[in-house]
């Protein structure tokens, strides 16, 4: 009865459906214990990484309306009371305050996808913050890098250079190959979104050929957000190409950012990687293989619910509408495809 009221009553019950019952029940009576004055160590910043872990997989495959109530939940509850706690060193300290940081972070995804900007935004300031006070190296530009790319959705791109300049600058030559080129590809979109085309090309080339250098150390926790670095470039890339007006290469990219991800643990943003292709297809007359790549983007839709997810599919269809009338059948079945996703979305 104890545990069947540990599993229902608390954020626990998600991370039960992920890891063993047992290690989710030793995280909850480490925290418990943390709480109550004893020292907390390596073993707790772990559990907080593997529960923050459980929260992004859920959010990716099923989108950031589900699970945020119980993020929130665990954070203020059990995580706030650890980032005060008694530290057997000051390094440990820096690794809690970090985990926390990106546990934030993650709520203000949640809330990007959610379409609630404001609150997204600040929730990344509390991130930031939390990752400026543990003094881990890069973490605190990453958190600027992610402030970048949504100032570049929301069309504001006038604070967008300034911020990934910055965050570039915080971590380069300090952090390994692979989470470099993340922040290089972000900088690459801001130069182009900026009219630079050639620094643009450049920096993403940079970025693409980090992938592929000694990689050094191993990539940290908070710059797994959106999970295989290479991923993460190649889509960042595509959106390099996509402002530059170069579409068959934006296409390309697209379709290698899909392909880099386990489709099953990030079924949102293969989806969403899936429709830019699309659409990238269709600017270049490309009809029949835009049709294929959107059914394949439904196809890892299915049980995400997301306004992005929505947004993208509710635009297929205003790009679909000349084809239906021309006769096009691919269109015309891909619509209604996409009617029945909307009413059960």
């Amino acid at each position: 009865m104890d545990r069947r009221r540990f599993l229902t009553s608390s954020a626990y019950s998600v991370a039960a459906a992920a890891l063993p019952l047992t290690y989710v029940q030793e995280i909850a009576d480490r925290t418990a214990a943390a709480r109550s004055g004893h020292t907390v160590g390596m073993a707790e910043v772990a559990a907080v990484r593997d529960m923050v872990r459980v929260f992004s997989e859920m959010d990716e495959r099923h989108g950031g309306q589900h699970g945020r109530s119980a993020l929130v939940q665990y954070l203020r509850d059990d995580v706030a009371p650890l980032c005060r706690g008694r530290f057997r060193t000051g390094k440990i300290r820096q690794h809690m305050l970090s985990a926390a940081s990106r546990g934030v972070h993650l709520l203000g995804w949640k809330s990007y996808d959610a379409g609630q900007q404001g609150l997204a935004q600040r929730y990344y300031l509390q991130s930031y913050a939390l990752a400026v006070e543990s003094g881990i190296t890069g973490h605190d530009g990453f958190v600027m890098r992610t402030m970048a790319m949504q100032g570049l959705k929301l069309h504001r791109p006038e604070h967008c250079l300034g911020l990934a300049e910055t965050g570039l600058n915080r971590a380069k030559g300090k952090v390994d190959a692979q989470t470099e080129s993340l922040f290089r590809v972000v900088h690459a979109h801001t130069l182009a979104k900026a009219g630079q085309r050639t620094t643009a090309l450049a920096e993403a080339e940079r970025a693409s050929a980090l992938l592929t250098a000694n990689p050094g150390d191993e990539v940290p926790f908070w710059a797994l957000a959106w999970g295989p670095p290479a991923a993460s470039v190649y889509s960042r890339n595509a959106k390099v190409y996509e402002t530059l007006g170069d579409h068959r290469t934006a296409a390309e990219q697209y379709g290698r950012a899909a392909g880099a991800r386990p489709a099953g643990t990030y079924a949102r943003i293969v989806a969403l990687d899936l429709v830019a292709g699309a659409e990238m297809q269709l600017k270049r007359g490309q009809i029949e293989q835009a049709c294929t790549t959107w059914n394949r983007a439904l196809d890892h839709m299915d049980g995400v619910r997301s306004v992005r997810t929505r947004k993208a599919v509710t635009r297929m269809r205003g790009d679909l509408a000349r084809f239906r009338a021309r006769g096009v059948r691919c269109a015309a079945e891909l619509d209604e495809r996409a009617i029945d996703f909307l009413a059960g979305a």
